[in-house]
């Protein structure tokens, strides 16, 4: 399981697109978009096929199958200690949709949200595209180094209706300890603040750290928390289009059907999709379990092999398969070294540019490492050789 056997690049090369294989030039490795290069589990192409067998594809309720809200409830009361039903959940066709779905809930415009520098460029969009302002808060760029909790309460305003939380951090790696889950919390409880949390990374963290959700913590910061999660990172179905977005809070959770577009059939989940995530939470944990111990074993391999090369630092992450290197050493910007890299070494990254990450990401390249031992060493031969020959 997890060897370079099981990747198609036959099929990856035809299908894989978001700068990955289907999208880069012949003889390119493309270690960029986080998307597993691997197949997913048996299961969930059996569970699709079982239900296609019947030739029925009708309309869903607005919230989602049943089946499927039981899924990702049950999964978030025996695995997140989350104290949530089937009647919190909305399925939706993406983690993406999601935030855009609580931000247009919640977010009106001259509001402000505060948003992580570095994160994903989603939150700003989001917040913005619903005509909010957008608070950039520095996080460490080192995964182990605490949060300033001072400076965080500091930005809040009467403007302020929403804390976004990333969580594990995209692209850092961070996975934030109870104890800094808990600060941020009473911080949103103290100023009545919606906490808008991305958990689709929760999976995918590193021994010997732990996840802990926000809304775990206690039923104060709960009734705050709205939680949004997705199945592309665990399970390999990005190209499924399927999230869920759970609210414990029932006045929240209202607000949220209304701005979703569900129930007037502009906006839904697909039911294929839902059928999928079932199968993946109530069949598949063995190889979710398998995926982070191979994932283990390619965090350490990256982390070992760039910190060898001249100008090159980089962090090992708590969580994500990702590695987001301090590359400022080589004289290089993220954009010179993608370029470089390329060229040379026909080895594709993502540069940390403002627009995919926000400022703080200057001087850094992401890496996924969500592929077999073989792509990734012969990946970091490439990049040493490449570099060397500067």
């Amino acid at each position: 399981m997890f060897t370079n056997q099981e990747i198609n690049l036959d099929i990856l090369k035809k299908r894989a697109f978001n700068l990955r294989w289907a999208s880069v030039p012949e003889g390119v490795i493309p270690l960029t978009a986080a998307d597993p290069d691997f197949p997913c589990a048996p299961e969930i192409a059996e569970a699709i096929n079982r239900y296609t067998s019947d030739r029925y594809f009708s309309y869903a309720p607005a919230e989602g199958h049943l089946f499927f809200r039981e899924a990702v409830a049950n999964f978030h009361v025996t695995k997140r200690n989350l104290n949530t039903k089937p009647d919190c959940v909305i399925a939706v066709d993406s983690a993406a949709y999601g935030i855009q779905m609580v931000c247009k809930a919640f977010i009106q415009s001259g509001d402000e949200a505060i948003v992580f520098n570095p994160v994903d460029f989603l939150f700003k969009y989001c917040v913005e595209a619903n005509k909010g302002v957008a608070i950039p808060f520095p996080v460490p760029l080192q995964p182990d180094a605490g949060i300033d909790f001072e400076l965080l309460e500091g930005l809040i305003t009467h403007k302020t209706k929403m804390i976004c939380l990333c969580n594990p951090l995209n692209p850092t790696g961070k996975v934030f300890t109870k104890a800094e889950l808990e600060q941020l919390g009473n911080l949103a409880v103290k100023h009545q603040l919606i906490i808008l949390s991305d958990e689709i990374w929760s999976d995918i963290v590193f021994a010997p750290n732990v996840y802990n959700s926000i809304a775990s913590v206690n039923e104060a910061i709960q009734q705050q928390t709205i939680i949004v999660t997705g199945y592309s990172k665990s399970y390999g179905l990005a190209g499924l289009r399927v999230g869920a977005v759970i609210a414990p809070n029932d006045i929240l959770f209202e607000k949220l059907m209304i701005a979703s577009g569900h129930q007037s059939t502009v906006h839904g989940c697909n039911v294929l999709a839902q059928v999928a995530v079932t199968s993946a939470l109530n069949e598949c944990e063995y190889w979710l379990q398998n995926f982070v111990a191979h994932l283990t074993n390619m965090r350490n391999i990256c982390v070992e092999g760039l910190n060898k090369i001249n100008g090159i630092y980089c962090p090992s992450p708590q969580g994500c398969y990702l590695v987001f290197p301090d590359i400022t050493a080589t004289g290089f910007t993220a954009s010179e070294l993608q370029t470089i890299l390329l060229e040379k070494a026909k080895v594709a990254v993502v540069p940390g540019l403002s627009q995919w990450f926000g400022e703080r990401a200057a001087g850094h390249i992401r890496i996924s490492f969500a592929t077999s031992d073989e792509i990734i060493q012969e990946s970091l031969y490439r990049i040493t050789k490449a570099m060397s020959n500067l």
